[in-house]
């Protein structure tokens, strides 16, 4: 193997040539068996190690022969070392971080931005996700981001910016909007914007499935650390569930149609269900129609409850045809007004591993995937969805996007607890 100062210098030279170097990268010593790193190895870091994070960082290490994870963060110890344990055990050598890679706290990430890595997988939950995008960017590293992008207007008006500097600088934004990476989909909603179904009309979108998971209190646990472990349950962290996860059918609504925002918003939302302190302050049900130019809507429905029957789908009517796209039964149909039915026959991937492989691939050729301008309209969807269920009120979709309301404070301290306030549609207002 050759020595730390020659490998450094030999790679920066490739890194240069390639269009791949990082801006203030660290130089990080090497100690590895089997797996040697050389000119072109991409160092990967996590930031986040539940279990998005740890399936992203799978995918990245699979995603190219010369992919090495040297770094990894996280809130809480047991997490990262968790993830660690079964990232070794799957990828052996190609897991190379040392405990002195390991980072631990509120500010692991910045650690870790500084630890020498070249691509960051950014998993923590959602309210994170501006800081982390904008310090990431500013270190001048490639990412892959899961959705949704923030859990407030101003936090999205912050990665919006942030991907725009990052296709300045030439580095790669990749979304966890996974739908858009699976071929079935890419398939049939080509076909839909390309007018196979003609103007399309209306569309009807659900995400209907049980409650979020939940962990039980320990004892040694304070109050923020319950919060924090039972995150998807609190709308600072994430969003509320529109956000964290009904996001996705609220992304293939606006795929469908070209990535249009709507012009005006109004519908209803509650808890009814799922009460109680511990389960924090998000709704359990959202009922949201969006209403575009030409008279066009599109009608979400979205609940976590127990008990009730579930729905996961796509249905865009339009002037010459339907279409059906059914993620539980995986059928994606086209029935036109006259001719014949068409339905996806072709191949079918991992839309998880497709993401990393086509990110590593564009950061490869010098021309890196950029997904910053949908992936945060898909999540202002979301947002405005939240906004007029919690408020009651009609909204457009200016005045969502001039929304001051800040739910993450600027300097979360460790110990520190949030209110966790409940809203109310008629009394909460739209700040």
């Amino acid at each position: 193997m050759m020595d730390n100062a020659m490998f450094d210098e030999s790679r920066r030279d490739f890194l240069k040539s390639a269009g791949l170097l990082t801006v203030g990268a660290a130089t990080i010593p090497w100690t590895v068996q089997g797996f040697s790193p050389n000119s072109d190895t991409l160092r990967v870091g996590l930031v986040g190690c539940g279990g998005r994070g740890t399936g992203a960082a799978s995918q990245a290490l699979k995603a190219d022969k010369n992919t090495v994870l040297v770094a990894m963060a996280d809130i809480f110890a047991d997490h990262l070392e968790e993830s660690y344990k079964n990232l070794a055990a799957k990828h052996g050598d190609k897991v190379q971080v040392p405990k002195t890679q390991r980072f631990v706290g509120l500010d692991a990430y910045r650690k870790l931005l500084n630890s020498g890595v070249d691509v960051v997988i950014l998993a923590s939950p959602p309210a994170f996700r501006p800081q982390h995008m904008e310090e990431a960017v500013a270190a001048g590293k490639h990412i892959f981001t899961e959705k949704p992008m923030a859990v407030d207007v101003p936090g999205l008006k912050r990665v919006l910016d942030a991907a725009r500097k990052a296709r300045e600088k030439k580095l790669a934004v990749v979304s966890g909007f996974c739908w858009r990476y699976d071929f079935p989909k890419r398939a049939i909603f080509s076909k839909i914007v390309n007018g196979e179904i003609g103007k399309v009309t209306s569309i009807l979108n659900t995400y209907n499935t049980g409650p979020a998971w939940q962990k039980d209190r320990k004892n040694e646990w304070s109050d923020a650390e319950f919060v924090l472990r039972n995150w998807p349950h609190y709308t600072w962290l994430s969003g509320d569930s529109i956000a964290e996860q009904a996001v996705h059918s609220l992304d293939m609504m606006s795929w469908a149609l070209g990535d249009k925002p709507p012009v005006r918003v109004f519908g209803t939302g509650g808890r009814q269900v799922n009460t109680g302190k511990e389960l924090g302050n998000i709704f359990d049900h959202f009922a949201i129609v969006y209403e575009y130019e030409n008279g066009v809507k599109g009608y979400h429905y979205s609940r976590k409850q127990s008990g009730c029957s579930n729905s996961y789908l796509v249905e865009v009517s339009g002037t010459k045809g339907h279409a059906l796209i059914d993620c539980m039964k995986s059928k994606h149909i086209i029935t036109p007004h006259e001719g014949q039915p068409w339905e996806y026959r072709g191949d079918k991937n991992d839309m998880y591993q497709t993401e990393h492989d086509e990110l590593f691939a564009s950061i490869r050729k010098g021309q890196p995937i950029n997904d910053g301008e949908w992936m945060t309209q898909s999540t202002m969807l979301a947002l405005i969805g939240r906004m007029v269920a919690y408020t009651g009120q009609t909204i457009t979709w200016e005045e969502a996007w001039a929304s001051k309301e800040v739910l993450v404070p600027d300097n979360l301290q460790w110990g520190q607890t949030l209110p966790a306030p409940m809203a109310v549609p008629g009394i909460t207002k739209l700040l």
